[in-house]
């Protein structure tokens, strides 16, 4: 027989319109009164909300591809980033970063300047919403500080909501990580240390200028280019079958467009290039592809049996990233 519910006045049941309710341990009574614990209450819908995964976090920010690529592919990384109400009053500066020492989420600088990390694991299932979180923080944090992981509430602002929607944004890729601190060139002891391990480590990478997001990366056994692209999926992997199977997908000799990520709602395309060839190398080969490309992109006949194969071939190798 099925346990009888504690009867409850309408007044008692939680609406969507209640006022904010603050959030306490899953099994304490619920703020809202309701009478029921919070994990079955309005503990429900701000669970719910953690996990719903918003598949293109950064759609609608300018250079929604390069904030992608500054969160899974680029090492060390800037952006200096705009607020659509300005900077408060002693913060001189917002910049994004790629990662920060320690893997913080954001740092306040002894003169009140902000570095909000983007490579750090998210809380919720909207990395946007994370973000905003973690950057209205570090706006508040007390200078010479980091600012420490904390789950988000689930209705709080986004990035969109935050930063400056006619504002560039203007990745400068680094060599290295001297930017975690003012005086690199002085850093002394553990710190010098800590930039020496962190360098070591990263990948040289160069931003390819004129051609969208596109960054050539050095490995020890070959280069590799990979562009984010933000044409809808379906259609660019048609493109790129149409040019795989013409034999026009390379970037020249002893290239090969070897498949492609999925991250964050968006396609990267991947190349294996020789290990002679640097940046500067691919910038006019990739420019010639991307005219092919846009060619491909505006061909809507049935794709051949070859190009098909070509297709099948390039989803079969396609990773998500997230």
């Amino acid at each position: 027989m099925a346990k009888k519910r504690r009867p409850q006045t309408k007044a008692a049941q939680p609406h969507a319109g209640d006022v904010v309710v603050p959030v306490v341990g899953a099994r304490e009574p619920c703020p809202c009164g309701s009478g029921r614990r919070y994990k079955a209450c309005h503990g429900r819908a701000a669970t719910q909300a953690a996990v719903e995964l918003v598949r293109r976090p950064f759609e609608g920010l300018p250079g929604e591809a390069d904030w992608v690529a500054l969160r899974e592919l680029v090492p060390a990384a800037t952006v200096e980033l705009k607020l659509k109400d300005g900077l408060p009053e002693g913060v001189p500066s917002v910049t994004l970063a790629t990662v920060l020492p320690m893997a913080w989420p954001a740092l306040r600088r002894d003169n009140g300047a902000v570095l909000l990390g983007l490579q750090n694991d998210t809380a919720t299932g909207d990395l946007s919403r994370d973000l905003a979180d973690t950057l209205l923080r570090a706006l508040k944090a007390e200078p010479g500080t980091p600012v420490a992981a904390e789950r988000g509430g689930a209705e709080g602002p986004r990035l969109q909501d935050l930063l400056d929607p006619a504002a560039p944004f203007e990745p400068v890729v680094h060599t290295g990580f001297e930017f975690w601190v003012e005086n690199a060139e002085g850093a002394t002891g553990e710190v010098a240390a800590s930039l020496e391990r962190a360098n070591a480590a990263a990948i040289p990478t160069v931003r390819l200028s004129g051609v969208g997001s596109a960054y050539w990366c050095e490995t020890p056994e070959k280069n590799h280019l990979r562009w984010v692209m933000t044409e809808p999926e379906e259609r660019l992997l048609d493109a790129l079958a149409r040019l795989h199977a013409a034999g026009t997908s390379s970037l020249g000799e002893g290239t090969r467009l070897v498949g492609s990520f999925r991250a964050h709602g968006l396609t990267v395309p991947v190349w294996d290039l020789p290990s002679a060839m640097r940046a500067e190398d691919v910038q006019k080969p990739a420019e010639a592809f991307a005219e092919r490309l846009g060619t491909a992109l505006t061909d809507e006949t049935p794709l051949t049996p070859e190009e098909r194969r070509a297709r099948s071939g390039l989803t079969s190798r396609q990773v998500t990233l997230n």
